[in-house]
């Protein structure tokens, strides 16, 4: 009997997605927003603290279509970044490594991006990493492996796009490469594109410039923790990708915080969670739109996979929770190491104000107590005097972060929040969705279904 109404269930889900899939009607504006490395626990994580800090939550886990997302590439049970990004860009499952071709690595497939492009829609890539990485590159390009960056930047000029918004091109100018025809922002000018790469360049671009290239930096973004009040973030792209992606046809905009995937990895709790902050403001600048075009517009926000494992409950804490601990930390984990590394033949004692200033721990010296446990007891002022001694062997900087991450460790467990790996998971993600044809994300679905379902309503 159980084994029936399970039975019952799955044939119900099934016809139920097939019944969307056929009732999909075009759209005229749709966003696809992807945090990379952005699992539930991320956003839970990022909705807790605000609701603590902020008496807000994340405007992503509002929206009323609700989908579980599974990730798997052809090849693995779990997945990285170049073939999740084609399975979402192309609704095929493809192996690891691989971008915008199939599991052959011989077919090109492809993207609703490009499926976009071809009905006559305008269409825009914004990231804050680099424009040529795994999840961007997976709406234009066509390669078998995700490190041809290079050649990943030519797809990027031939795909005729007309909007590139955030990080700048990786390796653009490689002269070992193959098939080098030279610097990718020179072929690109070639090619018509208006090629923005600084921030008084940005604030001149306007409606009718025709193709561009809006670039925020030289490599990828700042991280959103480390950035001050001048710096373009990734709602200005967004928003800068809208105003120029704007006409009577309508258009397609996929906007990646691909800076997520990278603090998970790193295990860094508080610059991971501002990243999904940064994201989710730039979702906000898409809902603003779509309040405007209530019935033409379609938001779809989702993941491309798990990364670190990330586990919201620490034995050390039982079952109390302090994630708002994580608003101490001042800047993210490359930053924190960039200041150990300028400290000349410090001594512990020289170094313990500068955690205490970056991370808000509080040794026992300092002689206050703080809410929420941030002081440290013997055993953890120990663990990270030891860490301090392997990253200053005979007072000389040894490389490496081994002190931060020391530091990142304590004030991630005192907030009750730990990971798993460096690496990615398996976990399924969370696909929300608002406005017109919400309703095709819903039930459980497959990272494949993404595309499947976007192209309908771009065609």
């Amino acid at each position: 009997m159980r084994f029936l109404r399970c039975l019952l269930a799955i044939i119900a889900v099934t016809v139920l997605a097939a019944v969307h899939a056929a009732e999909a009607k075009p759209v005229k504006y749709v966003f696809l927003f992807i945090g990379d490395g952005m699992s539930i626990p991320q956003r839970m994580m990022t909705d807790e603290f605000l609701n603590r800090t902020e008496k807000r939550g994340l405007l992503i886990n509002r929206f009323p279509g609700q989908a579980i997302t599974t990730t798997m590439a052809a090849d693995s049970f779990i997945t990285d970044s170049a073939a999740s990004g084609t399975a979402i860009a192309c609704g095929e499952k493809t192996n690891n490594g691989r971008i915008g071709m199939d599991a052959t690595g011989k077919r090109k497939l492809q993207s609703v991006a490009e499926a976009a492009r071809d009905s006559g829609r305008k269409v825009g890539i914004v990231t804050s990493v680099t424009l040529n990485h795994a999840t961007p590159a997976a709406f234009y390009g066509h390669n078998a492996s995700r490190g041809n960056y290079y050649q990943l930047g030519l797809d990027l000029v031939a795909s005729d796009f007309d909007y590139f918004g955030g990080g700048g091109i990786a390796r653009h100018d490689d002269k070992k490469d193959k098939l080098y025809r030279g610097d990718i922002y020179g072929l690109a000018r070639q090619a018509g594109y208006t090629v923005s790469r600084s921030k008084e360049e940005f604030g001149r671009l306007k409606p009718g410039v025709g193709k561009v290239i809006s670039v925020g930096a030289k490599a990828d973004l700042p991280y959103a923790i480390d950035m001050d009040a001048d710096t373009l973030r990734l709602a200005d792209f967004t928003r800068q990708g809208i105003e120029l992606l704007d006409n009577p046809k309508g258009f397609f905009l996929m906007v990646e915080g691909g800076k997520i995937d990278w603090m998970c990895h790193a295990n860094d709790a508080a610059t991971t969670l501002r990243e999904v902050i940064d994201f989710d403001n730039a979702v906000r600048v898409a809902y603003e739109f779509a309040r405007k075009h209530p019935d033409d517009t379609l938001i779809v926000v989702t993941g491309d996979h798990e990364t670190g494992g990330l586990t919201l409950g620490f034995a050390g804490t039982g079952y109390r929770s302090y994630i708002e601990n994580l608003r101490f930390q001042k800047c993210s984990r490359d930053r924190m190491t960039d200041q150990f590394r300028k400290l000349e033949q410090p001594s512990f004692e020289q170094v313990k104000p500068l955690i205490t200033e970056m991370a808000g721990l509080v040794f026992a010296a300092d002689g206050r107590r703080e809410k929420g446990g941030l002081n440290l007891t013997e055993n953890e002022e120990k663990t990270l005097q030891e860490a301090f001694e392997r990253q200053y062997k005979d007072g000389k900087f040894t490389g490496g972060a081994v002190l931060t991450d020391a530091v990142i460790r304590l004030l991630n467990n005192k907030s009750a929040v730990a990971w798993t790996t460096g690496a990615h998971t398996a976990l399924p993600v969370s696909t929300t969705a608002y406005g017109a044809g919400a309703e095709l994300f819903s039930n459980m679905i497959d990272n494949t279904d993404i595309s499947k379902r976007l192209k309908q309503v771009v065609r």
